[in-house]
């Protein structure tokens, strides 16, 4: 964990000193957990794997032979 300085409104520093203090808590354990809930929700997206277009075949008959092709494959 490292220090760092943060420049915050009077307002929000006092909402912040009444939440600790109804929590129990310190400000400083009141910023650290608001800023791993917003760091954690911002996250980017992991972009889903596409398949489509990785190989070829070869062929320019797989769209209307598809079912054909495909049975073959799988042994019928």
């Amino acid at each position: 964990m490292r220090r760092t300085t943060v420049f915050a409104d009077d307002d929000v520093l006092k909402k912040l000193q009444q939440i600790a203090k109804r929590g129990n808590s310190t400000v400083a354990e009141v910023i650290r957990k608001a800023l791993h809930e917003y760091v954690s929700r911002r996250r980017p997206k992991r972009s889903r794997l596409s398949l489509i277009g990785i190989g070829r075949s070869g062929r320019k008959d797989v769209a209307e032979r598809g079912e054909e092709l495909l049975g073959n494959g799988f042994g019928r």
